[in-house]
């Protein structure tokens, strides 16, 4: 899937994963897509969350090896 910006928060844990993205959506347009690859486990849940508490939509998650990839478009 394609994206505007990425943000790698691999070896981070909660809630940070979730704060960088944040802070690079701030700074990002409406409509634009933000990827982020992290190993949190549970930035799945996370990212679900924030996306119904924000507005911004969860366009796609993808899990392999280990690594979680979370693709978000800003409201």
């Amino acid at each position: 899937m394609d994206s505007d910006q990425k943000v790698d928060a691999c070896g981070l844990t909660c809630p940070l994963p979730l704060l960088k993205a944040k802070q690079t959506l701030n700074k990002m347009d409406s409509g634009l897509v933000l990827e982020v690859i992290c190993t949190d486990p549970g930035s799945v849940r996370d990212f679900q969350v924030f996306a119904k508490q924000s507005g911004n939509e969860l366009l796609r998650q993808e899990e392999e090896s280990g690594q979680y990839t979370h693709w978000l478009r800003k409201a």
